[in-house]
Parts: structure tokens; C-alpha cells; sequence
């Protein structure tokens, strides 16, 4: 299944978040090998150039690492190392204007929290 691409950003920026997400959502464990590009070239019909970028650019960030021979590895740490730079980013960029969001629509943490557990009885969460 070819996932749908966001025209407005690269693809290899698309394909390097999908990775992350993988990896914090438990889907590639550290230890575990990347797949191929070629691999990840045919089944998304994407040029090899493309996914090579991607993969670098988490070698590049030591959250893969090339073993020579056998491709690209998670590195021990990464998840972890991830889930702190996935954190500060939300909290630095998206964070202030929900939270702006919020104090505009006049919300209150009692409210966002019964609506967080009203969907969750719900399974929608």
C-alpha cells in the first residue's frame, strides 16, 4: 500500500518521520535492521536516491547506524534519545498555540480531561 505524500514537503522528510514514528510508536525496535532501500525503493515506487537521503539523515542524528554488510541498525538509546527531541519540539512549537486554542475557547482542564475520557469509553482515543 503507497502511502499518501504530502505535496507541500519532501518525501525523504515524510519517509525520515515515518521512521521515527516507527520506532517511538515500538514498530522497529533498537537493534532491529531498517529495511533495504531497495527494499523500501520498489514498495513505495520511490527513487532509491530518495530514501537514501532519509536514511542519513538519521545516521546522521545517531538514531541508525550502518553495519557494513548487513545495512542500517537502531542504535541503543534511540527511542529514548527520540522521544526527548519529539517532546521539546511539541512543546516549544505546537504546544503554545493549543494551548493558546484552549484559553481562547475558554476550556478548562476539567473539561479536556472528561472529553479525553468520554472518547476513550468511546474507543476513539
Amino acid at each position: 500500500m503507497t502511502p499518501q505524500w504530502d505535496p507541500e514537503k519532501p518525501i525523504y522528510l515524510q519517509l525520515y518521520q515515518q521512521v521515527v514514528t516507527r520506532i517511538l510508536d515500538g514498530y522497529i525496535k533498537e537493534g532491529e535492521a531498517l529495511p533495504s532501500v531497495r527494499k523500501v525503493a520498489a514498495e513505495y515506487q520511490l527513487n532509491p536516491m530518495t530514501i537514501s537521503k532519509a536514511y542519513q539523515m538519521l545516521q546522521d542524528e545517531q538514531i541508525v547506524e550502518k553495519h557494513r554488510g548487513k545495512g542500517l541498525f537502531v542504535m541503543p538509546g534511540a527511542q529514548e534519545l527520540m522521544l526527548d527531541r519529539e517532546r521539546e519540539s511539541f512543546l516549544s512549537h505546537q504546544w503554545p498555540a493549543i494551548l493558546s486554542q484552549i484559553s481562547r475557547l475558554k476550556l478548562s482542564a476539567e473539561q479536556l480531561l472528561s472529553e479525553r475520557t468520554n472518547r476513550s469509553m468511546e474507543g476513539e482515543v
